[in-house]
């Protein structure tokens, strides 16, 4: 495993970035694909360690993971880099169409592009998921992990903390992996006092987490600013269970409690953020711009949209630094414990179910105009029954013949990447013209 000199990093987080289409499913595959298949920067077993950390974290995991991988590269400035870059792009794009939706609300264009998109992104999710089932799932022991893990979330609704909780107190008793070797230059000194780095960590990361909110109570900054950052902050702490749990959360206050959007434009901006590269999200960055927008500072609606995104995204993902940089240091410790690595593997096996359900999940999405899930009985917030279930009579015909012919190119041609996603992009749009 050759280590990347920081210029090659900053290029391919950049790029990973730009692509990262598809929700966790998407980009946990594309990181997978770039930086273990393609550059051979990390081993398999590593890149699985960093994401069983990510899983159990609030926030969004493959934020998180990019971060873990630019630490565990290039140490501290490695993490930023890495981590900024997987959302800037993204970013930036949900911004520009967060203002041009307040002007037009229209984005049928967006939509049909990305339409194209979505199917190629299925492709690269089956790809992943193949190619990390089969180095992940070693033993029948490991795949029964993997199963339940799957059946506990697509068919029970079993809240997401306590598969993973289960599958790592499982994995410590059940399961004797074998410890996690190094495969880039360590980060860790096991001699440094970890516990006082951590603590400076977190308190240095924590202030500039919450430096915007000093900010806005010192200058009594705008009351719809000051709820936007906070509402985002609580979000951030507490957002466990993925993104579409946090998304249908936010959507609620967002509409109900705080009357910032309609239910429409909260649904527009939920189809935005699935057509968008970056976290999923991002379309919280939407929800800050129109809450904004709608209560412009100094008279100038587009400014305060744009100081309404920035405040949400630093409340969302600047938590993701705290929790790698003061977390992971000990966690590369448990590569070196058997019944910790156990656990670890334990969650690991776990995590190909959860990537399973969440490709499934997004499948559907992708196939299907009309998703829901079929309830059987509920004992909730652990258990709200039921598989999720399309609607057999809304299936996008167009989405599943694209979706095929991707997979076919994708693992038959070994069609790269960029040339794929243009393709179905374009496709996309001259369905959509056609029609």
């Amino acid at each position: 495993m050759d280590k990347p000199d920081f210029s090659e990093l900053v290029s391919v987080f950049a790029r990973i970035g730009c692509l990262s289409f598809g929700g966790p499913a998407g980009q946990i595959a594309l990181m997978h694909r770039v930086v273990v298949d393609e550059r051979r920067w990390i081993r398999e077993d590593r890149y699985l360690h960093a994401l069983n950390y990510c899983m159990l974290l609030p926030g969004p995991e493959a934020q998180q993971l990019a971060t873990y991988l630019g630490w565990l590269l290039h140490g501290v400035r490695g993490g930023v880099v890495a981590g900024l870059l997987f959302v800037l792009p993204g970013f930036a794009v949900i911004v520009a169409l967060s203002a041009l939706y307040a002007f037009l609300s229209d984005t049928s264009w967006l939509e049909a592009i990305f339409m194209g998109l979505k199917s190629a992104v299925l492709a690269i999710v089956i790809q992943a998921l193949w190619r990390m089932s089969k180095k992940s799932l070693k033993g029948p022991v490991s795949l029964v992990f993997a199963l339940a893990a799957f059946l506990a979330l697509f068919v029970f609704g079993v809240a997401f903390p306590l598969v993973i909780l289960i599958a790592g107190i499982g994995g410590y008793f059940l399961v004797r992996a074998p410890t996690v070797g190094d495969d880039v230059a360590d980060i860790v000194n096991p001699r440094s006092r970890k516990g006082l780095r951590a603590l400076a960590t977190v308190l240095i990361w924590s202030l500039i987490w919450l430096l915007p909110l000093f900010l806005l109570v010192a200058m009594s900054g705008p009351q719809t600013l000051t709820e936007i950052f906070g509402f985002f902050v609580r979000i951030a702490l507490f957002s466990f269970g993925g993104a579409y749990a946090v998304l249908s959360y936010v959507a609620q206050e967002a509409v109900v409690t705080y009357h910032w959007l309609t239910p429409s434009e909260m649904l527009d901006g939920l189809a935005l953020a699935e057509t968008t590269p970056g976290p999923l999200v991002l379309v919280l960055c939407f929800v800050g711009f129109l809450a904004a927008h709608a209560s412009p500072v100094f008279a100038a609606p587009v400014i305060s949209g744009l100081i309404g995104a920035f405040l949400t995204a630093w409340a969302i993902f600047v938590p993701s630094f705290v929790f790698i940089f003061a977390g992971a240091p000990f966690i590369e410790d448990l590569r070196r414990s058997p019944k910790l690595a156990g656990a670890m593997a334990g969650i690991g096996a776990a995590i190909v179910g959860v990537i399973a359900n969440l490709s499934l999940w997004f499948g559907l999405h992708v196939l299907f105009d009309d998703v829901g899930r079929m309830e059987l009985f509920t004992l909730k917030p652990f258990v709200d029954a039921g598989p999720v279930w399309p609607d057999w009579s809304s299936l996008h015909v167009f989405s599943l013949v694209l979706s095929v012919s991707a997979t076919i190119a994708l693992l038959k041609f070994r069609l790269g990447v960029v040339p794929l996603l243009i393709v179905a992009g374009v496709a996309g749009l001259a369905f959509e013209a056609v029609l």
